[in-house]
């Protein structure tokens, strides 16, 4: 049984199965190109310097024992032969396969816009988390050092300006959180404040944080206004250059800094199937088989799956599963059982999942939540976001980490060294996120 994808829906199948299904039952292989698991709901807090990187990354070969786990990325998957093409560095091999679990993931949707994929950075790995960080803290040392001169005052200008796309859960958690983090470290700088960083969040919706419903997309507004962000809602990025990004409503914006968190979209290994995909997900039933290919699963942002506790659309159609780290993470639960049920052990049931509700972490005291349909804001909000995110991490060495990362923030100077471990060149979206392996970026 092979498995490509390590995220969340990958982990928790090969999690269940290894405690559910008997040794003999199946060999279990991972394909990822990592050794661990990536808990990325908490980048912006990488980013920012609250949480160490290292403690968002859940060792594999630790928590996944029974499973051989291969370091690679897939770029062919042969459905007569069954066979799949693993890549790592210049080296190729070939691995068969019974059953195939498709959870590559998602990728971060960058659109036909000029000069993006050249020069946004997205917030989805850890390479781009700990590269932003470095990258604001490098700007901001920069522009205090700028002579008072004209010149001088025009690279200041786009040294502290940080363009940020998508006013979803990544570009608004990282714009809040990085305002936040700035005014704890301010006073690293000779002539340079907080206040100084022109921050511009854009975003073609028309609310921030639509998922949350208008009641607390409102409050995260507020929250951002009464921190100076300049938020642009129906708006987005028509080109980007190196010094200067174009906005549709025609400004022209001077910058160094454009993250790029517009949305995300399925793996490009997904396109390459040849099997049926809607809005570019595999189209699956709702026990997580991809129909007319036996032996074939998928799950995850990869994966279009029925939503059965959802209302159905006025011709009758289900909508499909949000991509969430949660859907993901209770499909990958789902796939684990009824894979185990297609081998004879146990029973399979129908993907059905019922909304614990979303959480937004605003930085300081200010967050928004909804746990089971219920609005929270403020430093109530801000417990039950920190908790869910602990109760959700699926280490225990990682929960006590991250938690003390937390502790350690309340009490201590927060960190504002400069590591640059990461170069620019393997922080574009391509590289960042291996899409050129298909072919092309997404």
């Amino acid at each position: 049984m092979v498995v490509v994808g390590g995220g969340f829906a990958g982990f928790h199948a090969l999690r269940h199965l290894q405690r559910h299904l008997p040794r003999e039952a199946a060999e279990l292989v991972l394909v990822t190109p990592n050794d661990y698991l990536l808990y990325s709901p908490l980048l912006p807090e990488v980013a920012t310097g609250v949480v160490e990187a290292r403690h968002i990354a859940v060792s594999l070969r630790r928590t996944l024992p029974r499973v051989r786990l291969v370091l690679g990325r897939v770029s062919d998957v042969d459905l007569t032969t069954r066979m799949v093409t693993v890549r790592r560095a210049d080296l190729e091999h070939r691995l068969d396969w019974d059953h195939l679990v498709l959870v590559p993931g998602s990728v971060t949707r960058q659109f036909d816009i000029p000069g993006v994929p050249d020069h946004a950075r997205g917030l989805k790995t850890l390479v781009e988390a700990v590269y932003l960080r470095d990258h604001l803290l490098e700007q901001l040392d920069l522009a205090d050092a700028q002579p008072d001169t004209e010149a001088g005052r025009a690279a200041r200008e786009e040294m502290l300006t940080v363009v940020a796309v998508g006013a979803g859960y990544t570009g608004t958690e990282f714009v809040a959180q990085a305002q936040r983090w700035l005014t704890r470290i301010e006073g690293r700088w000779d002539r340079t404040r907080a206040r100084d960083v022109r921050w511009v969040l854009v975003d073609v919706a028309p609310a921030v944080l639509p998922e949350l419903g208008p009641r607390l997309g409102e409050h995260a507004l507020r929250v951002l206004h009464d921190r100076g962000v300049d938020v642009r809602l129906r708006t987005s990025v028509s080109e980007a250059e190196d010094t200067r990004v174009t906005l549709t409503d025609g400004t022209t914006i001077r910058t160094r800094t454009l993250v790029w968190g517009a949305g995300v979209v399925a793996s490009p290994l997904v396109m390459a199937l040849g099997l049926p995909t809607r809005k570019g997900r595999l189209v699956t039933d709702p026990d997580l088989s991809v129909p007319g290919v036996h032996g074939l699963w998928a799950a995850g942002d990869a994966a279009a799956v029925p939503d059965l506790a959802a209302r159905g659309t006025a011709d009758g159609r289900l909508p499909d599963t949000p991509p969430t780290a949660q859907h993901a993470q209770r499909q990958g639960v789902a796939l684990g059982r009824n894979i185990a049920a297609a081998l004879g052990h146990g029973t399979a049931r129908p993907y059905r999942h019922t909304d614990l509700g979303l959480v937004a972490d605003l930085g300081g005291f200010d967050a928004v939540a909804r746990p089971l349909g219920v609005p929270l804001t403020g430093p109530v909000a801000k417990v039950v976001t920190r908790g869910y995110h602990l109760y959700a991490l699926p280490a225990m060495s990682n929960r006590v980490r991250v938690a003390l990362d937390w502790v350690f923030q309340s009490v201590l100077p927060p960190d504002e060294t400069q590591l640059s471990v990461v170069r620019e060149e393997d922080a574009r979206l391509a590289t960042a996120q291996a899409t050129a392996i298909y072919g092309s970026t997404a």
